[in-house]
């Protein structure tokens, strides 16, 4: 029977952090078990910067973006041995014997190793490049989504106003369901993504078709990060095209702000479900959502599963814009 529960945060901040943090603390005292939040991730293990905690300490920070207790990446937790002695000092020196870890793909093995050393662990997928594959949608992923439409908006303005194509570069890692989505919300003319590819040639087609043929002011292109480079993109669209094209980069704004309903929504409900499977004895899971449904799956298999690219969007996408 676990009695003492830890939490961090690790890898990139997502908005919703937070909430996710105020609920499985919560939801922790009211069961009726002591709770330690672990500053800065993996490293806090091995600084000892681990703290108790009360409903107090929570309040106020469901609707703050971030995450309260900080968060880095921690390399060394890929080792077997530097495993062994994080959980040798979460149990020995603190004594605690379960942990809820909220971030991405890394921070999940970094509790299946800890699950594996003798600590009960919960992944919560806590990241805003929505690329956890056994959830439909990741803490931090709409709040993120929102801040792009924003902008994508905001260079629409600037964009027609100039005559211009606007190649917006868009956060996600390796996927691209920040631009996909993005795309739809703002009705932008191409996007671009790995899953989704676009050749050079054929997009150059696309932008002389919509600006000589169909006569458009503006174009908005989405990219997303580690496609390809929107700088050179963006010259070559000028020279290939006859109309002016900027890059922009996005960047680390995308992390930021204060976090969606629907984000407070999936870290709350992530973070009760979290230690509802501690208190049933599970270890080695991640908790997500699939089909409306909050469940969990083994962390192992959550890490072999590959996030599957929307085909969707681009019958939309042809029918708006």
């Amino acid at each position: 029977m676990i009695k003492k529960v830890g939490i961090l945060t690790s890898g990139g901040d997502a908005p919703g952090m937070n909430a996710a943090i105020r609920a499985v603390v919560r939801a922790g005292l009211d069961s009726g078990l002591e709770m330690y939040v672990i500053y800065e991730g993996y490293k806090g293990i091995f600084d000892r910067n681990i703290e108790k905690v009360n409903r107090t300490f929570v309040s106020d920070i469901v609707n703050r973006g971030g995450t309260k207790i900080g968060t880095a990446r921690y390399p060394g937790m890929a080792n077997p041995e530097v495993q062994k002695e994080a959980a040798r000092i979460l149990r020995e020196e603190f004594q605690i014997d379960a942990l809820v870890a909220i971030g991405g793909d890394g921070t999940y093995r970094g509790a299946l190793a800890l699950s594996r050393n003798g600590i009960k662990c919960v992944g919560i997928p806590g990241t805003i490049d929505n690329d956890i594959a056994s959830s439909d949608f990741t803490i931090g992923f709409f709040t993120a989504l929102q801040t792009i439409v924003d902008c994508v908006d905001k260079l629409r303005d600037t964009s027609s106003s100039h005559k211009r194509c606007s190649v917006i570069e868009t956060m996600g890692r390796y996927c691209g369901d920040l631009a996909v989505y993005a795309a739809v919300a703002t009705g932008a003319d191409i996007v671009i993504t790995r899953e989704n590819p676009m050749p050079e040639l054929d997009l150059f087609e696309q932008v002389r078709l919509q600006t000589q043929v169909e006569h458009k002011r503006h174009l908005i292109v989405l990219v997303t990060e580690h496609v390809c480079d929107v700088n050179e993109l963006a010259d070559k669209i000028t020279k290939e095209c006859g109309i002016e094209a900027k890059a922009e980069i996005l960047g680390r704004i995308q992390r930021g702000g204060t976090p969606t309903a629907m984000d407070r929504f999936l870290g709350t409900t992530m973070g009760a479900k979290a230690i509802e499977e501690l208190l049933n004895d599970k270890t080695g899971i991640c908790i997500g959502i699939l089909n409306n449904q909050i469940v969990s799956t083994p962390i192992e298999e959550a890490l072999q599963m590959e996030n599957k690219p929307n085909k969707v969007y681009k019958h939309v996408l042809q029918r708006t814009r």
